[in-house]
């Protein structure tokens, strides 16, 4: 099967093959263009900090669902191991693979949340779970409600959970009908035409604000504090994505 280059209809299966794919970069290995996370990941590790702010106390317990094999998993576990913390990596084994080994790191061969063992056992002690560029394909793929319940079972009092990197179709049909998006995707694209921006329109598989605001009124529910966040605007996709950051009280 050669290797999709486009990087559309992929998911937890075509990364684990992608993983073990020599002739894709790093970047292209979790599916994204060079153009669009080379020299762009340590800005973007920076925003991530910025919200996980657990992440900066020492000996803390840490899960990124998810991590990929780009430069942000060995960002998180350069920092994890300054300040001492317990990091746990849940993704495939292929994927889990191109990462280094340690005491520290706990890797878990799953797709999240058919860790029922994991779940058990770190049940309420988790300080800061990262799951960045991930949610979409478990909206395609599985049931985004389960997904978020099981992470949220896992926080600690204080704990937070970021789900980042989250492709919001009318956040970026926003921003392509507004004279900005039109430059940008004029320049971009190399065309001298508008961008095709249609409201009041289904987009099935698609995440949109009706999909996100259900997150947090179902995490708010269940009694956790949950904000959309912006992205930084220097991270090469903050006007079309956009982050949620829940936090255990």
């Amino acid at each position: 099967m050669p290797p999709k280059t486009d990087f559309s209809n992929i998911g937890f299966a075509d990364f684990q093959r992608m993983a073990s794919d020599s002739k894709l970069s790093r970047y292209e290995k979790i599916g994204f263009p060079d153009t669009y996370r080379e020299g762009q990941e340590e800005e973007i590790f920076l925003d991530i900090c910025a919200k996980l702010t657990n992440l900066s106390g020492k000996a803390r317990r840490v899960v990124d669902i998810g991590p990929g094999c780009s430069d942000l998993p060995f960002l998180l576990i350069d920092l994890c191991a300054r300040n001492q913390h317990a990091l746990s990596l849940l993704d495939g084994k292929e994927m889990l693979s191109q990462l280094p080994d340690s005491e520290d790191i706990q890797k878990i061969d799953t797709l999240f949340p058919n860790c029922p063992s994991f779940l058990a056992e770190e049940k309420g002690r988790i300080d800061a779970i990262l799951c960045y560029s991930v949610l979409h394909y478990v909206f395609e793929e599985g049931s985004v409600f389960r997904f978020l319940d099981e992470a949220l079972s896992l926080l600690a009092p204080g704990g937070q959970l970021l789900i980042g990197d989250i492709p919001n179709i009318s956040k970026r049909k926003r921003f392509f009908a507004s004279d900005t998006g039109a430059d940008f995707h004029r320049a971009f694209m190399k065309t001298d035409d508008a961008p095709d921006v249609r409201f009041n329109v289904s987009n099935p598989g698609q995440i949109d604000d009706a999909a996100i605001f259900g997150l947090l009124q179902r995490a708010r529910s269940a009694g956790f504090d949950a904000y959309v966040v912006p992205q930084s605007p220097k991270l090469p996709m903050a006007n079309r994505r956009e982050d949620i950051l829940i936090v255990r009280p």
